[in-house]
């Protein structure tokens, strides 16, 4: 016997009919005698339309301002989870399983103070743990928690994942197991490489590069905390047939695991090639080359929540001008060259240059840590099929480039291809 917790996002909940087959899922685990805690997301579009509701009625009520107050925000948006946590409990109990829905602050899960973007400090599993015991499946609400003010806090997009994770963690499970609308994590996107393959291992440090850099399988923060914590978390498909064969398999389940690096026996150099789109860059020529610029640059863009990635800055001739180029989400490009004009006289530059529709596509491996070449592999891949370079970050196991977006998908790709991930 397994103690598992299981997460379904919106797609897999959409309506009654993929409720029914997330009831199949939850009880071929029952079945099998294993303690089960469910997360679930809010019905597939029903955020959106509740989070459309919230931002309408300041204006809709005659308001001048499109502010609003984040609790009653959260009050709002939570109430998706709990229609999809109350159906799933009803599905469970019309084929045979004691089931019970459960509400963020019934857990109760502890989160800070940050309406809408909370995070989780602590989470009470004992009382879940208890009932699990006697078989009781236990379906709780993802996306939420309860703030230090008694409220409910919800933790951003994409925040059941975090939910799974942080549950899997507080009830000790032996696994947490990600089901989706994909089958698995792959080597790239498949809708850009038909040859991408899925992989059935990757570890933590390689994944959290993935989700942070373009890959939409799983949330940042999720990744973080099954890493910090040693979840091991699989990604699977709910739109599989629940009683297909090998579903019920324990060890080795279709899907992605992801788990320690010491899991994994055969490591290849390259893992995985994500992208990013939107990108923008942003240049600003001949900086004064002094103490105390770059922290006025940045700290001021960190104050209007701007997120930077890529920075890039030369080395100066003569120790007094130099030239910085770094990037933004294109969404927010206006904004940083708004906030860069107001330093630029107390930071001391000649001239802002900007261009949006770039791309960062990144190459990720925990192999490269014992390799040498695998950077000049990929300069040499691009520069054969005419692909210029704009900027080059990387880490131990990534190497992120900025390339033109009208080149995203050949970029891709080559490197998928060169690196060898399109051969069994």
């Amino acid at each position: 016997m397994a103690r598992i917790v299981m997460k379904f996002g919106g797609t897999s909940v959409a309506d009654i009919a993929r409720i029914h087959n997330v009831a199949r899922h939850v009880k071929r685990e029952v079945d099998a005698g294993n303690e089960v805690a469910v997360v679930v997301s809010a019905m597939a579009g029903k955020t959106n339309e509740l989070v459309g509701w919230a931002r309408d009625m300041p204006k809709a009520s005659g308001g001048s301002s499109p502010f609003f107050d984040a609790r009653e925000y959260d009050a709002i948006v939570a109430s998706g989870e709990q229609v999809s946590a109350g159906l799933l409990a009803i599905a469970l109990q019309s084929i045979g399983v004691d089931a019970r829905s459960w509400q963020g602050w019934q857990v109760p899960i502890q989160t800070d103070n940050a309406h809408g973007a909370a995070r989780i400090l602590e989470i009470d599993g004992s009382e879940m743990v208890r009932r699990m015991g006697t078989g009781q499946v236990a379906v709780v609400t993802g996306f939420q928690g309860l703030a230090p003010d008694n409220r409910i806090a919800t933790l951003g997009r994409g925040g059941s994942d975090t939910s799974a994770v942080a549950m899997a963690a507080a009830v000790k499970a032996d696994r947490c197991d990600i089901y989706t609308d994909v089958d698995g994590v792959y080597t790239t996107d498949p809708r850009v490489e038909p040859k991408a393959r899925r992989l059935s291992r990757i570890s933590f440090e390689e994944m959290l590069e993935m989700a942070s850099l373009g890959a939409k399988v799983l949330q940042v923060r999720s990744v973080e905390l099954a890493m910090v914590y040693k979840v091991r978390t699989f990604v699977r498909s709910s739109l599989e047939d629940p009683d297909a064969p090998g579903m019920g398999d324990f060890d080795n389940p279709p899907g992605t695991l992801i788990c320690d690096e010491e899991e994994i026996v055969e490591q290849q150099v390259v893992t995985g090639i994500a992208y990013a789109k939107d990108e923008a860059q942003v240049s600003l020529r001949r900086l004064a080359d002094r103490p105390g610029v770059s922290a006025g640059i940045f700290g001021p863009l960190a104050e209007a929540n701007i997120n930077v990635d890529m920075i890039v800055q030369n080395i100066s001739e003569d120790g007094s001008r130099t030239d910085m180029t770094f990037t933004v989400p294109t969404g927010d490009l206006d904004k940083t060259l708004n906030v860069l004009d107001k330093v630029r006289e107390q930071v001391g530059f000649d001239a802002i240059q900007s261009e949006a529709g770039m791309v960062k596509v990144s190459v990720i491996g925990i192999g490269m840590r014992s390799h040498a070449g695998v950077a000049a592999t990929a300069f040499k891949a691009l520069a054969e099929k005419g692909i210029n370079i704009r900027a080059i970050t990387t880490s131990e196991i990534k190497i992120s480039i900025l390339i033109d977006g009208a080149y995203a998908e050949l970029a891709v790709r080559t490197l998928h291809s060169v690196y060898g991930l399109d051969k069994q």
